[in-house]
């Protein structure tokens, strides 16, 4: 495995990345498959790092990282649970279904959830509908 330090051209976000090896970095970027986690641009490159040297701080700290990620992971599943349980899922229809309770007074107004495009959620709120973006962790990701 090997970790390496992105950096999105379009937003400037940079994050981490872990990659079976350089090699299948290379494969997805030329695919791709890389994409910005904040303005899903493809404009993402490897920025300049330093080589890792572990010593024991390095690794208590890479425990307490391990424990916030594990934290916040289990908060978006708690999230996830609550979503499945009161709002019905429209699936790829959300941006339909959203515009249909918006301008249909009369249609009972129970939440939604499900996928839209960047276009469709841009232009949904362009019409005054208010959508949130959440992340969501698919059931067989570890």
């Amino acid at each position: 495995m090997i970790k390496y330090k992105l950096a999105c051209k379009d937003c400037e976000f940079i994050f981490d990345s872990w990659f079976s090896s350089s090699k299948d970095y290379e494969k997805l970027k030329k695919k791709n498959f890389l994409f910005c986690q904040i303005c899903n641009s493809q404009k993402v490159e490897k920025t300049l790092m330093a080589p890792q040297l572990i010593n024991s701080k390095k690794k208590t700290i890479e425990s307490s990282n391990s424990a916030k990620y594990n934290n916040i992971k289990q908060t978006i599943k708690d999230y996830q649970k609550f979503i499945k349980d009161n709002f019905k899922y429209v699936g790829e229809d959300f941006a339909y279904e959203a515009r249909s309770i918006y301008y249909n007074k009369n249609k009972k107004k129970k939440g939604i959830y499900g996928s839209a495009s960047k276009h469709d959620l841009k232009e949904l709120k362009e019409e005054g509908i208010d959508t949130q973006v959440i992340p969501w962790i698919k059931d067989n990701e570890n």
